[in-house]
């Protein structure tokens, strides 16, 4: 198999901790931020995209198998060590602090994966769900405050994004170095 190690692509507006790390097919939407000890590897067959004004936090893990890539919407939250792993996870979701989502699952938009909730492989989640436990399960629909609230809880993480960068904690986009030495840039 091919691997892929030098294909970053970071949106001029994303912030990135210095020291996160990006290795392979990885592509960084606007104003998304990827926070410290983050480890993005989209280097074994398939690709890493993550959407629009999305929060990766503080030791999240994101992998990708051969067959399955790594897609996360527009204003998706990935809580505190949270392990993403070759899965699809939609538009205004939240996943919980040290939450594990496997391969081929799919987790709808307006969704609450529950903190350490472990989401095996082939799961579906519908829109506007509850998940939680080992293996997830559907507990409720969530409720229209609360799915305002996962919106404004990443909207702080945009807003939190742009002080970390203004303080220089973070890079932005367009300012990360050529030679940064956990972001492998597209050659």
């Amino acid at each position: 198999m091919h691997m892929t190690y030098f294909n970053v692509s970071l949106d001029a507006t994303c912030f990135v901790a210095k020291n996160a790390t990006l290795v392979g097919d990885i592509s960084i939407g606007e104003e998304t931020l990827i926070l410290f000890n983050a480890a993005l590897r989209g280097d074994y067959g398939a690709k890493i995209i993550v959407g629009k004004r999305s929060n990766i936090q503080e030791g999240c893990c994101f992998h990708v198998s051969p067959d399955f890539d790594c897609v996360i919407g527009d204003g998706v939250t990935v809580g505190h060590g949270a392990i993403v792993h070759g899965c699809t996870v939609g538009n205004n979701s939240l996943i919980g602090m040290g939450a594990i989502v496997l391969d081929d699952a799919y987790i709808g938009n307006n969704c609450l994966v529950a903190a350490g909730s472990v989401v095996v492989g082939g799961t579906q989640v519908p829109d506007g769900s509850l998940v939680m436990g080992s293996p997830a399960r559907v507990k409720r629909a969530l409720r229209p405050e609360e799915i305002e609230e996962l919106a404004k809880d990443a909207q702080s993480y945009t807003e939190i994004a742009y002080q970390l960068a203004d303080e220089g904690i973070v890079y932005r986009g367009n300012t990360v170095p050529l030679d940064a030495p956990s972001i492998t840039l597209a050659r």
